[in-house]
């Protein structure tokens, strides 16, 4: 049986059940993205190729600690520890940095942000002292701050174009596959998903305007927008969650930020990297380069995320670029409109968030204006505003 034999059945039930002519706008789902998205699809107007990632199979990252040395192959680490050979290392201290000298065969990897968003300058010292490190990626393009801010998925990606040009034109076009971005992964799943997926068509485009043909190395995280601090358990599932779409979506690392939000304990960082554990190898999610290669609905939400993106980097360019935009205050005004009509829809319920806004534990306490500065870039729980 063909689509077009189903589409006129499936209608027909759907104006029955639902009693009108008219049920697309009944069924349309409205989101602040500005994304379409149709209730259902028979085909993808531009089917994309595979999207392959940098590492051959997904990294699964835990913060350093010395009962996880045998049993875990990539570590977040805050200060120095030896005998770490043959391990994958992410360096998140920029003192720590400077000490190391990795050999031939170490693994290094740097998480640490070059940009002063404050101030809208690169630190020039420090990113020509990674460069030197000779790390397999030196210089970190850290936006997972922008989605913990309140910025959109375009804006983001917008966002990591626009700082990858500005180190472009500082360092040249050889820097692009010294990068690695650091994302934080909400909990939208299939809309996240698309996310890291139309990153790397974006990144790939833009790294065509200099004549090469590179692949973004993407760190995605958990994301801290989303958690509450009362609500560990459900704060669990949705890290997973996260995780998985991290995962599908060809993350060339992932790394789960700690479910108990402000306070962390052995066991719950323990429980935490199981979260990844269990995806990679009940699940077995993190070998596939593209596993939602063919979705006809995540192919078509991550065209759309790609042109607005893109088009958001060129508005940023042509009006003077990421650093001129950050002294003008022009971003972070861009990222408060989002996340305060975001912090709105918790507060009407258009978001759900159980526990939170939905079969609530607590009262609204705080306001948005409470929560919000228009003219600083800053990480803001939904939840806070209930605790």
């Amino acid at each position: 049986m063909s689509n077009t034999d189903i589409l006129p059945n499936w209608e027909k039930l759907v104006k029955k059940q639902l009693k009108t002519e008219d049920i697309y706008p009944i069924l349309e789902k409205e989101n602040l993205e500005g994304i379409v998205v149709r209730p259902f699809y028979t085909e993808v107007q531009k089917p994309l190729v595979n999207l392959p990632r940098v590492e051959e199979s997904t990294h699964l990252v835990a913060r350093y600690h010395e009962s996880l040395e045998e049993e875990v192959f990539a570590f977040i680490l805050d200060q120095n520890v030896e005998n770490l050979e043959e391990k994958t290392i992410f360096v998140n201290n920029k003192e720590l940095a400077g000490h190391i000298s990795p050999k031939e065969e170490d693994q290094y990897f740097s998480l640490i942000d070059i940009f002063d968003e404050k101030n809208g300058t690169i630190d020039d010292q420090l990113a020509k002292e990674l460069l030197a490190k000779e790390f397999k990626r030196s210089i970190c393009v850290d936006i997972s701050l922008h989605q913990n801010a309140g910025a959109a998925i375009y804006q983001q990606l917008g966002i990591a174009l626009a700082k990858t040009k500005e180190l472009v034109e500082a360092y040249g076009a050889d820097i692009l596959n010294k990068l690695i971005f650091k994302i934080a992964v909400g909990g939208n799943y299939f809309f996240e998903m698309a996310k890291l997926r139309a990153f790397k068509v974006v990144f790939n485009q833009l790294s065509k305007e200099y004549g090469l043909n590179e692949v973004p190395y993407i760190f995605a995280e958990t994301s801290l927008r989303n958690k509450a601090v009362s609500d560990n358990e459900n704060n669990l599932i949705r890290s997973t969650l996260e995780l998985a779409s991290a995962m599908i979506a060809g993350a060339d690392a992932v790394f789960t930020n700690n479910y108990l939000v402000e306070k962390s304990t052995d066991n719950s960082e323990e429980i935490s990297f199981k979260q990844q554990i269990v995806l990679a190898y009940e699940s077995i999610i993190n070998v596939f380069e593209d596993a939602s290669n063919g979705s006809y609905y995540v192919e078509d939400i991550t065209r759309q995320i790609a042109e607005k993106s893109w088009a958001l980097f060129v508005e940023i360019e042509d009006a003077g670029g990421y650093l001129e935009l950050l002294k003008q205050g022009i971003i972070q005004k861009k990222i408060y409109e989002h996340a305060v009509q975001e912090q709105q829809w918790i507060e009407e319920g258009k978001i759900k968030l159980i526990g939170v806004n939905l079969y609530p534990k607590l009262d609204v306490k705080k306001s948005i204006e409470d929560l919000y500065n228009a003219k600083e870039i800053k990480a803001v729980r939904w939840a806070e505003m209930f605790e």
